[in-house]
């Protein structure tokens, strides 16, 4: 049986796997730094969240687009409602670290605490939430898995 194929590729290889490493890291980052802030008083930790939001919103949205064409190019993944699940949650993480951003701009040291660090655990909970269905669909429904002929050519 042929497994459902991401669109958007790099030499046959799903561009958005590659990418979402990225900002699940800056945004879980900011979590970190929000907790040492919090800790230390810092202001360079307070700094740092707006870059590490920065970064992470950018290629967030550079990995939506990979996951768009995923999407839309296979009508196989479109009928998993795992994909759903993890499209809503992640746009929904990039809507509220897009807040986070806004409120911290100009202000960082003040908008951590209480609603920065409150942001920052709601989108890292929704990240272990659309992770799960991410690997939902690689592991169970093997969207993006190469297909057996095609590794025994490798």
């Amino acid at each position: 049986m042929v497994n459902p194929h991401s669109t958007a590729t790099i030499a046959s290889h799903p561009i958005h796997p590659m990418l979402i490493p990225f900002p699940i890291a800056f945004f879980v980052s900011v979590l970190v730094c929000d907790f040492v802030y919090w800790g230390s008083g810092s202001p360079g930790w307070a700094q740092a969240t707006q870059w590490l939001l920065g970064f992470g919103i950018i290629i967030a949205a550079f990995a939506a687009a990979a996951g768009l064409a995923d999407l839309i190019g296979d009508r196989r993944i479109r009928d998993l409602r795992d994909v759903w699940w993890h499209a809503g949650g992640n746009a929904l993480v990039v809507v509220i670290q897009i807040i986070n951003w806004l409120i911290r701009y100009g202000r960082a040291e003040a908008a951590i605490l209480p609603w920065g660090l409150i942001l920052s655990i709601i989108a890292a909970g929704i990240l272990i939430f659309t992770g799960w269905k991410g690997w939902e669909m690689v592991y169970r429904w093997r969207v993006g898995v190469a297909d057996e002929v095609e590794a025994t050519r490798q």
